[in-house]
């Protein structure tokens, strides 16, 4: 279920999943969802706990979807499993209780988890419907700066916006809720309108999503600051160092202060 392990399966990905609609000019097509586990925030080391979806994202062919919330994942799982081609579905462990249950189990039961407030809880619909792929939510409104990002980090973004708001900034919460296709228009509104984007990426920093958002809103035109808060670096197992390499709320917040600032 890792998605750590998804190179076990990556030219079958890569190669005929992706390509053959391509290939046969759409006379065929792979309609498929590969569901993953992703992200770190609980102690299990570099190797088991990556977000991957920049990597993945860069292959054409491939979409892929990163939900924050448990309406999002009934409603994105709904889209992937009526889409045409291939569909990588990634949920973050932290944001789902079955995951946490089995994490503690083990021995497990010591470790402290850097679950987000309210992470794995929300509405979900009486009826539930696709919630279209591609497609943006402001999860909340501001002023002073754009806070973009997927899966846990849009919930660190709140919890940033919150730590924000007791000194007087305004801050506006973007959840891409899909990496590829990415909604540039609900990202170019909200940067031409404030000005200011700070990226948050659990996945890595260089030549990932973080960059890619800097890119087309440039190509869109936009001249905005711009800082972005990533994981740099292979994960270490140990607890306390593995929580100062994540995009953690406290980093989240130094970073948009200095941009705020600047």
């Amino acid at each position: 279920m890792l998605v750590d392990f998804i190179g076990v399966a990556m030219d079958a990905l890569l190669n005929p999943a992706a390509k053959v609609a391509a290939f046969s000019g759409g006379t065929w097509n792979a309609p498929m969802a590969v569901r993953a586990a992703c992200g770190g925030g609980y102690g299990d080391g570099g190797q088991h706990e990556q977000s991957l979806w920049g990597w993945l994202a860069h292959i054409p062919g491939l979409t892929v979807v990163v939900p924050s919330t448990p309406a999002d994942a009934g409603g994105l799982m709904l889209s992937a499993l009526e889409h045409d081609g291939p569909v990588i579905f990634l949920e973050h462990k932290l944001l789902a209780d079955y995951w946490l249950d089995y994490l503690g189990a083990g021995g497990r039961t010591s470790v402290v988890y850097d679950v987000p407030h309210q992470g794995a809880e929300g509405p979900v619909p009486d009826r539930w419907e696709p919630v279209p792929i591609g497609k943006a939510a402001t999860r909340r409104e501001g002023r002073d700066l754009t806070i973009a990002g997927v899966g846990v980090s849009v919930h660190r973004a709140v919890e940033a916006a919150d730590v924000l708001a007791e000194q007087k900034y305004s801050a506006e919460v973007l959840d891409l809720r899909t990496v590829s296709p990415l909604d540039d228009q609900a990202l170019s509104a909200s940067v031409a309108a404030i000005g200011r984007l700070l990226v948050v990426d659990e996945d890595y920093r260089d030549f990932g999503l973080s960059g890619e958002l800097a890119a087309r809103m440039l190509e869109c035109g936009l001249s905005a600051k711009f800082a972005r808060v990533c994981s740099e670096e292979t994960l270490p197992y140990n607890r306390e160092l593995e929580d100062k390499t994540l995009p953690n709320t406290g980093r989240i917040v130094d970073a948009a202060l200095s941009l705020l600032n600047d």
